[in-house]
């Protein structure tokens, strides 16, 4: 469990059904199994006064970022549909900041990259954080081998000290071994795995 207080704030990273239910159009083997650590951690970040902050893909029905559209991905997260929802068992109790809403790539938390000329653009993310005094992020969710990673290494280049919580991550390991390749990458950053 992670310690949590004022200056903290817990990023829950796209617990989505597409992602964390095994009917979903992209499913991460294992999501639903860490959606009652995350709960847990959300109760201690809560009862400390730590900002909790949900992320949510949230795409257009035809995006560059899908395989039908010239991606790699099979459609996901399309908004307003049942696969973008957040995953029914998660506690959802602070904000929740959507992302890739312009059909871009939204890997981080912190920004999104269009997917054909490369352009990227911050989220709202960093901007609540320093409005809120947050010196320390706790990460967890899915995929630790790319939305995770990526909002892991955004946070460390930004000047915030990060911790993920390796129980409540899962990698959707499109290349085998890419999710502990993930984990060295973020560790190399600084960012600390309990």
């Amino acid at each position: 469990m992670a310690t949590y207080d004022q200056t903290t704030a817990l990023l829950a990273v796209d617990v989505q059904n597409d992602f964390a239910d095994p009917g979903g159009s992209l499913y991460v083997r294992g999501g639903e199994g860490i959606v009652p650590g995350i709960n847990d951690e959300i109760a201690e970040a809560l009862a400390a006064r730590a900002m909790v902050v949900y992320t949510q893909d949230w795409h257009p029905p035809s995006t560059p970022h899908f395989e039908k559209d010239g991606g790699i991905w099979p459609v996901h997260c399309v908004w307003e549909t049942w696969g973008a929802e957040l995953h029914p068992a998660l506690r959802v109790d602070g904000t929740v900041l959507r992302k890739g809403v312009g059909g871009e790539d939204g890997y981080s938390a912190f920004t999104v990259r269009d997917p054909e000329s490369g352009a990227e653009s911050a989220t709202l993310l960093e901007n609540m954080l320093r409005a809120s005094r947050i010196e320390r992020l706790v990460i967890m969710g899915l995929a630790t081998d790319y939305c995770v990673k990526e909002t892991a290494l955004d946070a460390a280049e930004r000047g915030f000290h990060a911790t993920v919580v390796p129980d409540a991550i899962r990698a959707v390991d499109l290349q085998p071994g890419d999710g502990e390749r993930a984990v060295d990458a973020m560790r190399r950053a600084g960012t600390d795995l309990e």
